[in-house]
């Protein structure tokens, strides 16, 4: 039984990880959505919903080191995002089990809050040390098509990969408390 579930936790971890890659290799083919507007954070979106419906999916190195690796890649301040992300995701880790009953609206304006703040303390640690960034209106337009695609991240998780909320049988088996 153990092992069956550890092979499962195995084999959708490796699933995060191949669209991880398939995410970052298609933002490196040319013309990939180089428009005047800023896209989606698509991994963000990806790991925060895998995060509210099966945080043993994600565990907190992995996202810590893709997050370090799309830091390097975009070319921004190595690990400040991942840390940030990893800050946040360890905030939404805690509160994932009052999240399994409650409504999609309130999953969503919890997590349209915590990208919120995740955009605003990246632009305030940018701004103490000086570094250039984007302007304000590109940040927040980045910030609302992030939040905008966050309901497609989840109908892609929950309805095409299987990652759903954790069941009450499930957490008793698991040893986990509701």
């Amino acid at each position: 039984m153990a092992e069956t579930t550890t092979r499962y936790i195995a084999i959708y971890r490796g699933l995060f990880l191949l669209l991880v890659g398939a995410l970052v290799f298609a933002a490196l083919l040319p013309g990939s959505l180089t428009g005047r507007l800023p896209g989606p954070d698509v991994l963000l979106c990806l790991t925060f919903a895998w995060l509210l419906r099966r945080p043993d999916f994600v565990p907190v190195l992995m996202i810590a080191l893709v997050f370090l690796l799309t830091d390097v890649k975009y070319f921004k301040p190595l690990g400040l995002w991942a840390a940030i992300v990893v800050v946040a995701s360890e905030f939404v880790r805690r509160r994932e089990a009052s999240f399994r009953e409650t409504s999609f609206l309130a999953e969503w304006i919890f997590i349209a809050s915590v990208f919120t703040a995740m955009f605003v303390a990246n632009a305030v640690i940018l701004a103490f040390f000086g570094v250039d960034q984007h302007g304000f209106g590109l940040t927040v337009l980045q910030l609302i098509f992030t939040v905008l695609l966050y309901p497609l991240a989840v109908f892609a998780s929950s309805a095409i990969l299987g990652v759903r909320k954790l069941t009450p049988i499930q957490t008793d088996r698991m040893g986990r408390s509701r």
